[in-house]
């Protein structure tokens, strides 16, 4: 005599293979999948926009005129004491931290508003390759002939370069995290289901629901 056997529910399915793979395959509790992929779903809409550093680039575009006036001033008073080299040396300087202080400045701006990880790592090598150099250079080469207006303001712009190139490399380290959370996610087609409200990406289930007691297949989608 033949024997049948009853299908498994799809709702129970799900679980059973829901189960499964969280105790087998990963050695974690639903609950502790779901927590993982709250997280996922905030770090996928936060902004990572790095509000210290936007504070840094909005007060040094303020200074950074007061630094020149002043900077120019000095090199004006002790330019003739100053033998030939050390007088194209800071002119030399002085043309090149402008020049690369208002496309610094821009690309820290759109870099940091806009999230975009080329111009921010741009303005973190250009701070940290160029400006730093140029700088320390300005504040501890005695033969430059440093007077004490000079040693003010340079001290003040070094602090305001600094915290900008610290500021700007944990930005840049929130947003690669958050690029590369989104590059895996698109593998398996996550990113479209976390932007919908509290849905589940693993089956399109409400948060803080459970797989099994659910009856109707329509409720999975609604």
């Amino acid at each position: 005599m033949p024997v049948f056997y009853a299908p498994v529910p799809e709702n129970l399915q799900m679980g059973l293979a829901y189960m499964g793979g969280s105790v087998f395959t990963n050695n974690r509790t639903a609950d502790s999948d779901f927590t993982r992929e709250q997280e996922d779903v905030s770090v996928v809409n936060e902004l990572v926009s790095h509000l210290p550093l936007q504070m840094l680039l909005y007060f040094n575009m303020f200074y950074f005129p007061c630094w020149w006036f002043s900077a120019v001033f000095m090199l004006e008073v002790k330019f003739y004491y100053l033998p030939g080299y050390y007088q194209a040396l800071l002119i030399t300087g002085m043309i090149l931290l402008t020049v690369i202080e208002v496309v610094r400045l821009y690309l820290g701006y759109i870099g940091n508003l806009k999230e975009k990880v080329p111009e921010l790592a741009a303005f973190w090598l250009l701070s940290f390759m160029f400006q730093l150099p140029v700088l320390l250079f300005f504040l501890t080469d005695e033969g430059i002939i440093i007077l004490p207006l000079e040693r003010a303001v340079h001290s003040l712009y070094l602090l305001f370069l600094l915290a900008q190139i610290l500021a700007s490399f944990l930005a840049l380290r929130t947003m690669t995290r958050k690029l590369t959370l989104l590059f895996h996610l698109r593998q398996f087609g996550k990113v479209d289901s976390f932007r919908h409200a509290r849905m589940s990406p693993v089956y399109g289930l409400s948060y803080h629901r459970s797989v099994l007691p659910m009856s109707p297949t329509r409720d999975m989608y609604h």
